[in-house]
């Protein structure tokens, strides 16, 4: 185990009292190493946050898309080389050379919907609003597959097609395909307010020199690109599944974790996760940033070493805190190596 005083444990003060919070967990060779909850999951009725605590994932949501799409893959239901014009009617045109692939790895060229929006709209949109947003635009930022362009449109129409091969709403498919096969029992996919999310975490911003809560906006019923309500116990979980056939055998597991596209920072992208290195070990991580809620899962690649860090609140910066859980396990000789 890591001792009681550990770096991150000062960086995790100004979430400690009446204020919004945070979850942190480290998992190495799949036992906690690391835990800690500070801080309110909601600041009127004084709720704690606990590692059970589900907070709004925003885009780590991604990766679940991503297994959903891959789960479907995997028995033959649709593949990953088709183009996306088989799901969708009307489809402009240059859609016949976007394929499944293109979604999942950002590089479809497809406009981002939230530039699409009336400054009008009053209610939350979900994935099909999404849908018909961006089938009235007839070109792309990009030719299909010409450059890595991080997209919440692509993973919008991910959980569509999802939808429609599944026959199946998508948080139906993610609950029973999913996240009870990987017994995570109190994940939530947000399809809004009708949601029931237990143990919900409600977002703040530090406004005027207070807290206030901005816990929904316009998108935040979408859920492909960033829908998913879950807890540091539960990631756990998913950690888990991801390490084993749970889900996905071993080659589409892999599939996740392939650099498929290189990114100007240097970086990579699989199917929902980014592809970096940590401390010279390969690794994935990815971010979710929505108003209200900071979110941060890393994972090392060659050895089963996981830190997720979930924040309610719209100025927290949970990747460092990640990596830097992650780079102490290393430096402790924690980790070790096959």
């Amino acid at each position: 185990m890591i001792p009681e005083t550990h770096p991150v444990d000062n960086l995790l003060r100004p979430f400690d009292g009446h204020v919004p919070g945070i979850s942190a967990l480290l998992l190495v060779d799949g036992s906690a190493q690391y835990a800690r909850a500070l801080g309110k999951a909601n600041l009127e009725q004084n709720t704690a946050i606990s590692i059970a605590t589900n907070f709004r994932l925003a885009s780590v949501s991604k990766q679940f898309t991503a297994a959903a799409v891959l789960r479907l893959a995997e028995r033959g239901a649709l593949s990953l080389d088709e183009p996306i014009v088989r799901f969708f009617e009307s489809a402009p045109a240059f859609w016949r050379q976007i394929t499944v692939h293109h979604l999942l790895t950002h590089t479809s060229g497809l406009v981002d919907y939230e530039e699409l929006i009336d400054p009008n709209t009053a209610t939350q949109l979900h994935d099909c609003d999404v849908f018909a947003l961006v089938r009235r635009v007839d070109t792309g930022y990009a030719a299909p597959g010409a450059a890595f362009r991080y997209s919440n449109t692509g993973y919008c129409l991910l959980a569509l097609i999802v939808e429609r091969v599944a026959a199946q709403p998508f948080a139906a498919f993610l609950r029973e395909q999913v996240f009870l096969p990987a017994g995570m029992h109190f994940t939530v996919a947000y399809e809004g307010e009708s949601s029931a999310i237990p143990r919900r975490a409600f977002g703040y911003s530090f406004r005027g020199g207070t807290f206030v809560r901005t816990d929904q906006n316009l998108t935040s019923a979408t859920l492909g690109d960033g829908g998913i309500y879950s807890s540091t116990i539960d990631l756990e979980r998913w950690d888990a599944a991801l390490s084993n056939d749970t889900l996905l055998p071993e080659p589409w597991r892999s599939a996740m974790f392939t650099p498929h596209i290189a990114m100007p920072s240097g970086e990579s992208y699989g199917y929902g996760w980014f592809l970096t290195s940590i401390a010279g070990r390969r690794a994935a991580y990815h971010t979710g940033e929505t108003i209200g809620f900071r979110t941060a899962i890393v994972r090392l690649l060659d050895r089963r070493c996981t830190a997720v860090v979930l924040a309610n609140r719209s100025e927290a910066a949970p990747l460092p805190l990640a990596r830097t859980l992650i780079e102490t396990a290393l430096e402790k000789d924690m980790v070790s190596w096959e």
